[in-house]
C-alpha cells in the first residue's frame, strides 16, 4: 500500500465491531502459526501479545458501552511498523480498525 492512499474506515458500528473481531480471530491463528514453527516466528510473539491484548480490551469496551473513539493510535501500531509485512498477514485490517478508533466511524457517503 502506498503511503499516502487512504485508508477505509468502517462506516458502521457492526462493521467496526465485526473487524476487531475478525482481527481477534487473525491474532489467534497467528499466534498457532508461532506455536508450529518456534524458530521462524518467535520474534513475533511480543507482537501478538499486544495486538491480542489490545483488541480484547477494545471489543469488552465495546461490549460494556466505554468504548472511546480518537483517543490516539493504537498501541500495536508502532509496534507493527518494526516487523516485516509478512509477518502481520492482515496488516491492513489492522490499519482499517486503527483509522476507525481514530477518526470515528466514515459516515460521509451514507444515506
Amino acid at each position: 500500500m502506498l503511503p499516502n492512499t487512504k485508508i477505509p474506515r468502517a462506516r458502521t458500528i457492526e462493521e467496526y465491531v465485526d473487524m476487531v473481531n475478525q482481527a481477534i480471530d487473525e491474532t489467534f491463528d497467528l499466534r498457532q502459526s508461532i506455536e508450529f514453527d518456534e524458530e521462524f516466528m518467535a520474534d513475533a510473539r511480543p507482537l501478538v501479545d499486544q495486538i491480542e491484548a489490545t483488541l480484547k480490551e477494545m471489543y469488552e469496551s465495546m461490549k460494556d458501552g466505554s468504548y472511546k473513539f480518537a483517543t490516539g493510535e493504537l498501541p500495536f501500531i508502532a509496534l507493527m511498523k518494526q516487523y516485516h509485512e509478512q509477518m502481520v498477514p492482515f496488516r491492513f485490517l489492522l490499519k482499517r480498525i486503527n483509522e476507525t478508533h481514530m477518526k470515528g466511524l466514515d459516515i460521509s457517503d451514507q444515506d
